[in-house]
């Protein structure tokens, strides 16, 4: 299991309060392969080829809405057991003989007594496919869909202490796949051989997977942003961008560093990396409780502009980590967003293009305390600190 009893209750309640607040019956929040997270955050759970939807109602216990490849697997491993199968979240042309499946009249008829307000909310409208909400505004006819996303959200963005926990153990994991990855960068070997060292560092620790596919990219392909592992072959020279998002309990960590294949930095990837470093311990220095994104993210520009990196930057330097490695709020030019306690925030210091050197990232992370940003990973810390002392 991959869930915390207390914490999925808690969770469901501050669901139904809201439900209750905003005159709503039920939420139906959606959620798939690729946007797992708000299904996770109430479930510990989410479907293999299926999509579907956590329906809480405002009084009462929740059902899971999915498709019958899936439904052995929930009643194992979601912390919601109660299921129905709907032909919208089945794998398309796949045939279940002895499977119940129903449609949203179905469901509507079920429920249609417990239907005071008329009104159900609705999260995740943004990433449903079109016939999917065809398919509720027919069956739920006469039924208002309101949008709860953004209130929803806001719930993920403060981290309970279990959450924080968690986070933090995938950032300690990440300490030890640093380690096997770095021991496997060398000239002549394969991108995804280093990934090899990396996850299964990660498996043996307890990662219950990534939250994204591992970085490895070297030379030029170090400019593509989040360049997954390939078969291509390191060279003398090069430098080579790694990170990776192991979870625990859905709970994701990560690191991001730009090392040199050969073990040896150039004068100028040095300096380069050092001014890297310095933007990533000043947006540091910024994280603070109260701080704003347009605040968080004037302090790490200074360097940026005085070393004509402004040209090559690509990513704002902050980003809340939790269920997705990179989540809301993301802390940019233009953020009003605001710092609060236990916000677990990534400092990701970045740039790409560059004529000479492509692409360098450095990264880590931090929870945000009264007392100011604490480490995730005070290994990648000190790491980071080596770089700046280096002569």
């Amino acid at each position: 299991m991959y869930y915390n009893e207390k914490e999925n209750e808690k969770r469901i309640k501050m669901l139904q309060a809201l439900l209750g607040e905003r005159k709503l019956d039920y939420a139906f929040v959606y959620y798939d392969e690729l946007n797992i997270a708000n299904g996770w955050y109430l479930t510990g759970w989410c479907p293999q080829f299926e999509s579907g939807a956590v329906f809480v109602p405002q009084k009462g216990e929740p059902l899971l809405l999915g498709g019958p490849e899936s439904e052995p697997f929930a009643r194992q491993s979601s912390a919601i057991k109660e299921t129905r199968n709907f032909t919208a979240f089945m794998v398309p042309d796949e045939e279940y003989p002895n499977a119940v499946i129903i449609g949203f009249p179905d469901l509507f008829k079920e429920i249609e007594d417990r239907l005071t307000n008329k009104r159900i909310g609705v999260v995740g409208l943004d990433k449903m496919p079109y016939y999917l909400h065809e398919q509720i505004s027919s069956g739920f006819k006469g039924i208002e869909l309101v949008d709860i996303t953004e209130e929803y959200l806001q719930f993920r963005h403060y981290k309970s202490d279990w959450e924080v926990e968690q986070i933090s153990q995938s950032f300690s994991i990440c300490d030890d796949a640093y380690r096997a990855m770095i021991a496997a960068v060398k000239p002549g070997v394969m991108e995804i051989e280093v990934a090899a060292e990396g996850e299964a560092s990660c498996r043996r620790a307890g990662a219950n997977g990534f939250a994204y596919q591992t970085i490895v990219g070297s030379g030029e392909r170090s400019n593509a942003v989040v360049p997954t592992a390939t078969d291509k072959i390191m060279a003398d020279g090069e430098m080579v961008m790694l990170g990776i998002a192991p979870r625990i309990n859905g709970y994701a960590g990560t690191f991001g560093h730009t090392v040199p294949v050969n073990g040896t930095y150039t004068d100028a990837q040095r300096q380069c990396l050092k001014d890297m470093v310095e933007v990533l311990f000043d947006v540091k220095a910024a994280l603070r409780i109260g701080a704003d994104g347009k605040s968080i993210d004037a302090a790490g520009r200074k360097l940026y502009i005085k070393g004509g990196y402004l040209k090559y930057m690509v990513c704002p330097f902050a980003h809340t980590i939790g269920l997705m490695e990179a989540e809301a709020p993301f802390f940019g030019p233009n953020s009003t967003d605001v710092l609060r306690e236990n916000m677990t925030v990534c400092v990701d210091v970045s740039f790409f293009g560059h004529p000479q050197l492509n692409g360098l990232r450095v990264e880590t992370g931090y929870v945000i305390t009264k007392d100011g940003p604490k480490a995730l990973s005070p290994f990648m810390e000190s790491e980071f600190q080596k770089i700046l002392r280096e002569e």
